[in-house]
């Protein structure tokens, strides 16, 4: 198992704010059999959520053929929740204790088959509104932050599903290419022997 932090959430008192939210955008390639897990650091009352979408690193695999299994542990070790065979998805969740929480993206299910994940990971840190005065301004910047974390996402959705359909595009026109080749192959073929084949047939033999 490969453990990693990705990203670093920042403590720091917003004004007016329950929380500080921060987003991280990642991919990572899965071989065949391959698992990467990666963890975070949290506090308890931190905010954490996790977006997926699978992408296929060969254009050869099927679309219908890009699941992969995703699950999440808390300090404990305690399963907070777990996907099977999915193409994507998306988890939220708060952290009840102190401690690593761990995330983990799996395509040990499949034998062949190679697999990107694309993933983003949104923190948001736990303050207490009760410590800071209150801001306007700070809660438009946080409005905003939300909105635009939720266009990257959809941005970064649409980029990997735009690439599965052209790889899926692709290896159809491949092999209808191959088809008409062979089809063409046995055509002239045909052709070429039943030419042959007349022209035994009218061939006059002389007998000496």
């Amino acid at each position: 198992m490969k453990s990693s932090s990705l990203f670093t959430i920042i403590f720091a008192a917003v004004s007016g704010l329950s929380g500080l939210s921060t987003v991280a955008g990642h991919n990572v390639k899965l071989g065949a059999q391959g698992r990467e897990c990666f963890f975070e650091d949290l506090r308890k009352g931190d905010s954490m959520t996790v977006t997926y979408q699978v992408g296929d690193s060969d254009s050869q695999v099927s679309s219908g053929s890009l699941g992969i299994d995703f699950w999440v542990n808390d300090p404990r070790n305690t399963v907070l929740r777990a996907e099977k065979d999915q193409h994507h998805g998306e988890y939220t969740f708060t952290a009840l204790n102190d401690g690593r929480y761990t995330y983990c993206f799996s395509n040990e299910a499949s034998g062949y088959a190679s697999k990107e994940v694309g993933f983003n990971v949104h923190g948001v840190v736990y303050v207490d509104a009760s410590e800071v005065p209150p801001d306007p301004l700070e809660v438009e910047i946080k409005s905003l932050s939300v909105l635009v974390e939720q266009v990257q996402d959809e941005l970064e959705y649409i980029r990997i599903r735009e690439r599965v359909h052209r790889n899926t595009a692709e290896s159809t026109n491949s092999r209808v290419k191959w088809w008409s080749l062979f089809q063409i192959g046995v055509v002239a073929g045909s052709g070429i022997f039943q030419v042959y084949y007349l022209k035994r047939f009218f061939e006059i033999k002389s007998v000496v």
